[in-house]
Parts: structure tokens; C-alpha cells; sequence
């Protein structure tokens, strides 16, 4: 007995203490991916790696800046020397000085292949993006799907508990004035404890999905999500006859996929500029004297270009070959990747749906209605606890494959759409 009111004293502070702690919002699916897609900080930062991806690809575009050297300058008076012109006000009669501009000039189209390079990485951190949102997305819905079905559950036995309070009550009046067994009215009451018990851990259960979702949405910590949407079957019908559609559409829209392709023409890329990179730079001067020649002011033009005699850029060359054909092979995996999952998840959903299809459109309110005519006969004691107690099992499980069922067609419809790369 000492068990029985701890139990129910530790329902009661529970729940007072969620209710105190939580503001709870009703939310829809829809509204939800709205806020998803507009405070995710990991769409946010996402986007922020496309941004910094553009501004290399414009920093890509410039010229190597000009360089100037000044050199050969005397800050002290030099004697002996032929006087010349000064340079600054008195300054420069007995100063030397040597100036030089040299400006490097990219060969064999270096510049032109870096700028394309970087464009290729631009998209492909708009693909990563995409995945990163295919991803979440998918997290974020089978989370509410999730929710969805807690919530459903916690109805039923929210109403179950309801109903069962008052046959406890009644029994526990019959039982003071004995027309009935103490053992009828305790295992009523063990019943109603039990439904009581599953109802705080289907809470507990809850709020690992709400610690999720909240994350997601960024929400504050002391919000309480309620999914407004009915739970129901998702809205289109899938047939056999579309999976070929699906397989064609995996390899245009699956971002993964995407990624790999893209990664295939950034490594061919960099083996055009790792050939190109055997080709020298020049650097073309423009070098000014002073003092320092036979003539008083020399003014001369210069070029300089490595000479490519050991090192012929062959190791680079090499190792962005093999890269382009590691990328291939990681594209031709995710293709086959792709077809496994469209087809695994499609004949899963296919064994839930011939389930669902089992199940009458009526039988739901007819289970909830045979419900009300048991609780209302075993008032009456017109059929035993054991028969009322069968069919409360009967109904709770029947009850629970219905939700199984439609939390199954949702999720695995979600799966599907993640697979395909894209909503159906």
C-alpha cells in the first residue's frame, strides 16, 4: 500500500513540476520547417562556408601584385665621387640609389585554371549544403513523426487512466460496503498504477524527442513542443511503377552523389594546373640606377624564369591522377548506394502499407466504441474483470499497431525521400 502511494504521489509532483517548468507551444509540421530552414545554425554556418568560398574565388581573380625593391642607398655623404643632381631639395648630390619593379606573370593559363577551380569549389559547398539539409531535414521530420506518436499514445492512456479512475472509485465504495473481493478492487487498482506508470514513461520518452527538436528549431530550453497536425498516413500513394523514376532521379538530385561528381571534375582540374604548374613563371623588371653605373641615371629592363631541370612537377601530376580516379570510384559507390537504399526502403514501406491496407477505415472508432460498451457491462457486471481486463489488452494493443502502423508509413516514406534526394 506504502508502494501504491508513493507511486502516485511521485505522478502527481511530476506532473506539476512539468507544467511549471514548461511553456508550451503548439507548432505545426509546416511551421516548423519554416523555422528550421530560417534559424538552423548548421544551415547557417553552411551558408557561411558558400560565402567564403565565393570570396576565394574572387580573391582567385587578381593579379600577383607588383613588386618594388629599393636598394644600394647611402644615408651618409660619400666623398670622392662625382657630384649629381640632387634628388630631394639638397639631398642626393653624393647618394647612390637602385629601384626595381618586377612583376610576375603567370604561365601556361595558371590564373584561368585557379579561377575555374575555385568556382567548382563554390558548388561544391552549395552541395554540401544541400546535404547537410537533406540530413537535418529528415532528422527533424521522423522527430516529429516521433513526437506525433507519443502524443497519440499519451491519449490513449491519458483516456484509459480517466475511465479506470472512476471503476477504482466505484470499486472501492462496493468494497467498503462489501459486495465485492478486496483482490477485484486491488487488481483494478494495480491496473490503473500501471497505465499510470507507462504514462510517465512514455513523458520521460518524450522529452529525448523534444531535447531533439528543440536543438533543431533552436527553441529555448524551458519550451514544451506540441505537434499540432493530426497523425496520419502520408498524403501520396507510392507504386512499383515509379521506382525507375526514383533510380534516375537519385543520380540528378541526391547531394551526396552531387558531391562526388563534383569532386571528380575539381580533382581533373587540379591536374590541368599541376601540368601546368612544369610550366615556369616569368618575371618581367623594370630596375632604375643611380650613381652605381658608368651611367649617372641607368634605366634597364629584366626577366628571370626557374629553370625546370629537377624539378618537373611529376610527383603532383601523379598523385592528381590517382585522385581522379579515387573520385570515380567514390561516385560509382554512392550510385550503387543510392539504388540499395531507394529499393530497401521502398520495399519496407510496401509490407507496412499491405498492413495498413488490412485495417478497415472503421475499425478504429469501432475498437473505441466496443470500449465504451465494456466499460459499461462491467459497471453493469454484466461480464467479468477477467473479460473486461481481456478486451482493455485487446484494445491498448490493437490500438498501438494502428500508430506502429502509420508512424512506419510515415518514417519510412521520410527514408524514402532522403534516399530519392529530394521530396516526392
Amino acid at each position: 500500500m506504502k508502494k501504491i502511494i508513493f507511486t502516485l504521489l511521485y505522478i502527481h509532483c511530476f506532473s506539476f513540476f512539468s507544467a511549471q517548468i514548461s511553456d508550451t507551444v503548439s507548432i505545426s509540421r509546416k511551421e516548423a520547417e519554416t523555422v528550421f530552414l530560417d534559424k538552423n545554425l548548421d544551415l547557417i554556418a553552411q551558408r557561411l562556408e558558400i560565402s567564403q568560398a565565393e570570396a576565394r574565388a574572387v580573391q582567385a581573380k587578381y593579379w600577383p601584385n607588383p613588386k618594388l625593391s629599393i636598394s644600394e642607398v647611402n644615408l651618409w655623404r660619400t666623398y670622392d665621387i662625382e657630384e649629381q643632381p640632387a634628388l630631394v631639395g639638397n639631398w642626393g648630390k653624393n647618394s647612390q640609389i637602385s629601384a626595381e619593379i618586377e612583376q610576375v606573370i603567370q604561365t601556361a593559363g595558371k590564373r584561368r585554371k585557379n579561377i575555374e577551380l575555385q568556382k567548382i569549389e563554390v558548388e561544391g559547398e552549395k552541395y554540401e549544403l544541400q546535404e547537410v539539409l537533406r540530413e537535418l531535414k529528415k532528422t527533424l521530420r521522423n522527430t516529429m513523426t516521433e513526437i506525433l506518436y507519443n502524443q497519440e499514445q499519451q491519449k490513449i492512456y491519458q483516456g484509459q487512466i480517466s475511465s479506470i479512475e472512476k471503476l477504482t472509485k466505484s470499486y472501492n465504495n462496493q468494497l467498503n460496503l462489501g459486495n465485492i473481493s478486496k483482490a477485484e478492487y486491488v487488481r483494478l487498482k494495480a491496473q490503473e498504477i500501471e497505465f499510470k506508470k507507462k504514462l510517465i514513461s512514455l513523458r520521460q520518452e518524450i522529452e529525448d524527442r523534444q531535447t531533439e527538436l528543440k536543438a533543431l528549431l533552436m527553441m529555448p530550453a524551458h519550451s514544451y513542443l506540441v505537434i499540432s497536425d493530426p497523425f496520419a498516413m502520408p498524403d501520396k500513394e507510392l507504386s512499383e511503377l515509379e521506382l525507375s523514376q526514383w533510380l534516375e532521379k537519385a543520380k540528378e538530385n541526391r547531394p551526396d552523389i552531387l558531391i562526388s561528381k563534383n569532386k571528380e571534375k575539381h580533382a581533373e582540374k587540379n591536374l590541368e594546373i599541376q601540368n601546368a604548374m612544369k610550366t615556369p613563371d616569368i618575371a618581367v623588371s623594370i630596375g632604375y640606377d643611380r650613381g652605381g653605373n658608368i651611367m649617372k641615371d641607368f634605366i634597364g629592363l629584366g626577366v628571370s624564369v626557374d629553370l625546370p631541370v629537377f624539378d618537373r612537377n611529376k610527383g603532383n601530376i601523379q598523385e592528381a591522377r590517382l585522385e581522379i580516379q579515387k573520385m570515380k570510384n567514390e561516385t560509382q559507390k554512392n550510385l550503387l548506394k543510392s539504388e540499395n537504399e531507394i529499393v530497401s526502403v521502398f520495399r519496407n514501406y510496401l509490407r507496412t502499407q499491405q498492413v495498413s491496407e488490412e485495417i478497415d477505415d472503421t475499425y478504429e472508432s469501432t475498437l473505441d466504441s466496443l470500449l465504451v460498451s465494456h466499460e459499461k457491462n462491467f459497471r453493469l457486471r454484466n461480464i467479468s474483470m477477467l473479460e473486461y481486463m481481456d478486451f482493455l489488452d485487446t484494445y491498448i494493443s490493437n490500438k498501438m499497431i494502428i500508430l506502429d502502423t502509420k508512424k512506419e508509413l510515415n518514417q519510412y516514406y521520410e527514408n524514402l525521400q532522403y534516399a530519392v534526394g529530394q521530396d516526392l
